[in-house]
């Protein structure tokens, strides 16, 4: 993390990441490639995660960590199949969400990067 990475959470706050990570779900539940990969019965709960995990690494509170520890991406995704196309996917709809969530430019920028970065780190399978 730089100094950038955790000036983020002060120019968006939680409620960019709110509005950035509903416009997200949104997209995913219906979504022919994703939505399998999300169980219904835990969407809210993922979505409340994915916030968490977000203002943490960016600068926010650490509730995140209080309530499961240390992020271990790869860990806790391998269980699902992360091809190129779910990655791919996953970044077409989350660049939605930040169109969506109408964020400052600079914070749109690098959350793109950090996004294509961290899907790509994920893919786990073929």
């Amino acid at each position: 993390m730089n100094l950038l990475d955790t000036q983020l959470y002060d120019l968006i706050g939680a409620d960019g990441f709110s509005r950035l990570v509903a416009g997200f779900y949104q997209r995913v539940t219906t979504d022919d490639i994703l939505g399998p990969l999300y169980p219904l019965h835990d969407v809210a709960g993922a979505e409340t995660r994915l916030r968490a995990f977000l203002v943490m690494r960016f600068g926010g509170p650490d509730d995140y960590a209080q309530r499961r520890g240390h992020p271990r991406l790869r860990m806790r995704h391998a269980r699902f199949p992360v091809t190129q196309a779910a990655r791919d996917r996953w970044i077409e709809l989350m660049e939605q969400a930040l169109v969506q969530a109408k964020l400052p430019a600079p914070a749109e920028l690098m959350l793109r990067q950090f996004f294509a970065d961290a899907g790509t780190f994920l893919i786990n399978a073929n």
